[in-house]
């Protein structure tokens, strides 16, 4: 069994679709920080290629192991979307794509069916590839959703109902029989 402890980067403020952009974390909060890393185990850290996700894992390692960045721990491509105001992408599609998650792509990017493929493909290879107890994985809501719905046997709609705040903690277990979810957006 591998017990994942993932977190969700730090904040960026941007009030627009970010997906692959790759904008800089606000890692202002060094007590929160604290307090996150305090709360996890010594455990090999890896992340999302993004800096985001890079500089968010750097501030919370300690004396932890660091993995290579995973780029297939990245967020949603957004395709078209990426970077654009959401008032300038308000469409039917745009609503599809939330409202009806699973098949539907972003324009020239993926859908939750892809992303969901990505990333249980990476964390296959991850824990074949370590065999970790625990694993420490810093990266971005869309990641950490699809994640919580297969563990939590949730439709792709109803996972995008739960919360997953920036710099919140994540707990799910893989076991032989299939993930568990554990906790979610914990602030410790």
């Amino acid at each position: 069994m591998t017990r994942l402890w993932l977190i969700r980067h730090g904040p960026t403020h941007s009030r627009r679709m970010v997906g692959w952009t790759d904008l800089p974390a606000d890692l202002s909060d060094t007590a929160a920080l604290a307090r996150l890393s305090a709360a996890l185990p010594q455990a090999p850290v890896v992340s999302s290629d993004l800096i985001r996700a890079v500089d968010t894992a750097t501030a919370i390692l300690g004396e932890r192991p660091r993995l290579p960045h995973d780029p297939a721990l990245r967020e949603f491509d957004y395709g078209a979307w990426d970077n654009q105001p959401f008032d300038a992408i308000d469409s039917p599609e745009l609503r599809c794509f939330f409202d009806t998650p699973g098949t539907p792509s972003a324009p020239g990017g993926e859908s939750w069916n892809d992303l969901s493929d990505r990333v249980e493909t990476a964390m296959n290879r991850l824990v074949a590839g370590t065999n970790p107890s625990d694993l420490v994985v810093v990266a971005h809501m869309g990641v950490i959703l699809t994640l919580w719905a297969r563990a939590a046997d949730l439709r792709p709609f109803d996972a995008l109902r739960q919360k997953i705040d920036n710099l919140s903690l994540t707990r799910i277990n893989l076991t032989p029989a299939g993930p568990v979810a554990i906790s979610a957006n914990h602030k410790p």
